[in-house]
């Protein structure tokens, strides 16, 4: 694989070897809008389905008022259940948890599978995208995710309703911060741009946020062409109505109102502007230190973090290799850290101006019983040819004790007129992206490439954990029909594994992330699309699979070495991110882009949805809240109407498929009848009905059948008791003993004896 993998990189000496881009001519490949090249917002999905929510995408339960929210009553736990019901598209429940690794990574709110608790969320594929606002206490609370709203930002938007938040523009100074024209507004909607009183809506003391995911876009129920919401400061307009990720007052509203004072996922950060240097050390061990600098005559000529727009600031770390013997150390250390999740993912730029020999090694420090002084290990090797400018590098980690990064620079044995340099350091417990495409010189690339397949540029070939070889294909200025645009689709191509592979290629799914590099990680706005591989996905021919064996679907493509490979059909979209918001954020950055790749098999999110008494299915008084018909299914289960000619053979089937020799026991998938007492949830665990027992703040039900009920008051009763109990046993023993006692003394006396209290035993 990796002399294949090597054989198909072309080396490209203006842009210091790195494989950026391949413009490919003829034939052209055929790409499949996922949204029909159409940038709809949560509530043009939803008007075009006919629904009538109150703002958009709230629905009211009935007893809901707008003050309703104010108030401890409608918070969740912190740890919030929830169910992924089969009903959903499998690109929408593999966005749905990278959506939690969000709030995981910039919030305290984590999301755990439900077990039984009396309140949760249930999320499905109903009419258009929705949610109520706050924990409305009712049992099982519905969000739906239906077609077309399987993008994070949405889903992201939709959980914040359900935690609690209203919609930006309609808190009560938002005539300070945008004018609403109210005679362009469709008849009979204007409600919806009602603002609340203080008492109604709290702002929780943050600033009005043009670029809150929980803004209306300036389209917003229009009756024609003409803007509704018009920003009172103009460089706004385009930015209202962002579905990218949170922003930073987003975070700061959310962890205000849940009293978070930290997030769960994130470890450390460092852009070395303070002269502490985020807490990190110089080593003991070593002969040489990194040094805190802003700029290195042989580069680099500024820092990372603010590209020297700055004075007096904008610094780095840098190791020096021009002085000194081959093999000279430096070594910084980070701070103590403690892990939770036991996977780690560590981010930094590097900088190498030094020689081709130097080397710079990633690893950690454990301490453990065994190594109460730390233990090193090597993780990753950072080495090649010195380069002018920063790169980008991802090291996986996977510690479970407490440790330190460390960051070991060695002096090889060439000639250095510079060193190496690291910046923008992130550490997170979260898994790191399996591949990078760094895009150079990009904005020479906006300003010269035509929209349509002359503008296309395609990413080198990349293999997925599985084996699959892929590709992306990024349009500069969008497609003839979507122009000034940023369009993005995924290709499978022929690779090494192709004989070994399922095919059709089975639920895969390809995450593709434009990177904010802002320098903390916390406060970026990337933006992302997900593609996911349906095996029963037909092309528009209806007569083949589109994820088929990209030689069997695909046509000829070739490298700029010549060599010749299958590129399949694409699928993506081709309003990715207009060129506004690409310059709102820090998108571009030393004029270079990086998109992040992932992909990752979801294929155990095919069954997502336990199984529940009927009875526990609490109705929100709301017609629209119901759950779905039981025949409704996923947009993926194929009808007889639409399989095609050919199916997969057998020759198709993975050598490494086992296939059972006998059939697996029929297991129920719900209980027949529920055996659960006192509104107790019968769910099936390994082939057996079990009940889950309801519980309040203060009382619980146990027992196989809930058929015990107890409580703080039964407890504290019958803890009461039993001191009392134990009290009066040990008053009547002590009593009892000295009576005996006093009664032995008084008959000894009588006898002329003197009796001890206590035997004497002789030496």
């Amino acid at each position: 694989m990796l002399l294949l993998f090597l054989k198909h990189r072309a080396y490209s000496p203006d842009t210091g070897g790195l494989y950026l881009q391949i413009r490919m001519p003829a034939p052209e490949t055929t790409e499949i809008d996922v949204d029909g090249g159409i940038d709809r917002d949560i509530f043009d999905i939803n008007e075009a389905l006919g629904l009538d929510l109150f703002e958009g995408d709230i629905k009211l339960d009935g007893m809901q008022e707008r003050n309703s929210i104010i108030g401890d009553n409608y918070r969740w736990p912190h740890v919030i259940p929830y169910v992924l019901e089969d009903s959903l598209e499998m690109n929408a429940k593999g966005l749905i948890h990278k959506a939690f690794e969000q709030y995981r990574l910039k919030t305290c709110i984590d999301f755990k599978p439900w077990e039984g608790e009396k309140n949760y969320i249930s999320v499905f594929k109903g009419s258009g995208c929705w949610s109520l606002v706050g924990n409305r206490q009712v049992g099982l609370q519905q969000i739906s995710i239906g077609a077309n709203c399987d993008r994070i930002g949405t889903i992201q938007h939709e959980f914040l309703h359900a935690l609690g938040f209203w919609h930006e523009q309609s808190r009560s100074d938002r005539d300070d911060y945008v004018s609403i024209v109210w005679d362009r507004i469709q008849p009979g909607k204007g409600y919806n741009f009602n603002k609340y009183d203080d008492k109604t809506s709290d702002s929780l003391n943050v600033p009005y946020d043009y670029t809150s995911v929980m803004h209306y876009s300036q389209n917003a129920f229009r009756n024609g062409t003409e803007p509704t919401i018009i920003t009172n400061i103009p460089d706004f307009m385009d930015v209202i109505g962002q579905r990218m990720d949170f922003s930073d007052y987003d975070l700061q509203k959310l962890n205000r109102l849940y009293n978070c004072s930290s997030s769960l996922s994130f470890m450390d950060t460092c852009s070395f502007e303070l002269e502490n240097i985020c807490g990190m050390i110089q080593s003991s061990g070593d002969n040489s230190d990194w040094q805190r600098l802003s700029h290195v005559p042989a580069g680099p000529n500024t820092d990372y973090t603010i590209m020297g727009e700055c004075e007096d600031s904008g610094y780095f770390m840098h190791f020096s290799t021009s002085a000194g013997v081959e093999g000279s150390t430096a070594i910084l250390e980070s701070r103590i850290l403690y892990p939770k999740r036991g996977f780690q993912c560590l981010q930094f730029y590097f900088y190498n101006s030094g020689h081709e020999t130097d080397r710079l090694y990633v690893g950690v420090k454990e301490y453990t019983s065994e190594h109460p002084n730390g233990n090193l290990r090597l993780i990753e090797e950072v080495k090649g040819s010195p380069a002018t400018y920063w790169q980008l590098h991802h090291v996986s980690l996977n510690v479970t004790s407490k440790f330190r990064v460390v960051f070991q620079g060695v002096k090889g044995s060439g000639l250095s007129n510079g060193g190496l340099s690291i910046d923008d350091i992130n550490l997170s417990e979260t898994q790191c992206p399996h591949h990078v495409w760094h895009i150079r010189n990009f904005t020479h690339l906006l300003n010269t490439s035509p929209a349509g397949t002359a503008g296309r540029i395609y990413s080198p070939p990349f293999y997925s954990s599985k084996g699959y070889a892929f590709q992306i294909g990024l349009f500069i200025n969008g497609t003839d029909d979507n122009p000034f645009n940023l369009g993005i689709y995924l290709y499978l191509i022929s690779g090494a594994n192709d004989d070994q592979l399922q095919w059709p290629c089975p639920w895969q799914q390809c995450t593709m992330v434009l990177l904010d590099q802002h320098p903390d990680i916390r406060q970026r706005m990337s933006n992302q699309r997900s593609i996911t591989t349906d095996p029963l996905k037909l092309s528009d021919s209806s007569s083949t699979y589109f994820w088929d064996r990209p030689d069997k679907v695909g046509s000829i493509a070739s490298f700029p070495n010549g060599t010749t490979f299958m590129r399949g059909l694409g699928s993506g979209t081709s309003a990715f991110l207009t060129h506004q918001r690409l310059r709102s954020r820090n998108f571009i950055k030393e004029d270079s882009v990086y998109i992040l790749l992932t992909m990752e098999d979801i294929s155990h999110l095919l069954s997502t949805q336990p199984s529940v008494s009927p009875t526990f299915m609490v109705n929100t008084s709301s017609a629209n809240t119901i759950k779905p018909p039981s025949n409704a299914t996923a947009s993926t289960t194929p009808t007889s109407t639409t399989k095609p000619t050919t199916r997969p053979t057998a020759t198709t089937t993975p050598i490494t498929t086992s296939v059972p020799l006998t059939e697996k026991p029929e297991v129920p998938d719900s209980c027949p009848d529920n055996p659960c007492e006192n509104d107790g949830i019968c769910i099936i665990v390994d082939r057996a009905p079990v009940c889950r027992c309801p519980a309040g703040d203060d009382w619980w039900y146990m027992g196989e059948k809930c058929e015990k009920k107890g409580s703080n008051h039964d407890n504290i009763v019958i803890a009461v008791s039993s001191t009392m109990a134990v009290f009066v046993v040990m008053l009547i023993v002590t009593i009892t003993t000295a009576v005996c006692l006093k009664k032995k003394y008084s008959q000894g006396k009588e006898n002329g004896q003197s009796l001890p209290l206590e035997n004497k035993t002789s030496f």
